[in-house]
């Protein structure tokens, strides 16, 4: 993943709505959810709602789809992993951080060279 994507993504990530928003998709899976169900669990008016969306789809975090008069968005799943994957690809020092979440304390002290 290219810095600038990492960087728009955090972004758009970085606001309280659309943060809300992308969990909420995260958790609906590949079914998605239309725009203004997210609205109105968000608690935002419609209009917002489009633009909060309108910038996770920018970052490549969103996808959508009209299904009759909706438009569904859906959490993209590859852009999700690639960047958890671009932030912690250097996570425990190159070591394997599985050991990290049984417990072991090898991940517990950042190690800087």
């Amino acid at each position: 993943m290219q810095p600038d994507h990492v960087i728009r993504a955090l972004a758009a990530l970085a606001q309280e709505h659309r943060l809300a928003a992308f969990r909420l998709l995260v958790q609906a899976g590949a079914q998605g959810i239309p725009a203004g169900v997210l609205a109105d669990r968000i608690g935002v008016p419609a209009s917002s709602m489009s633009f909060h969306l309108a910038q996770l789809a920018h970052a490549g975090l969103v996808t959508q789809r009209r299904a009759s008069r909706s438009i569904i968005y859906s959490a993209d799943y590859g852009a999700m992993n690639a960047l958890m994957g671009y932030l912690t690809e250097n996570c425990c020092g190159g070591e394997d951080c599985s050991v990290a979440r049984s417990g072991s304390d090898s991940c517990k002290e950042p190690i800087i060279p």
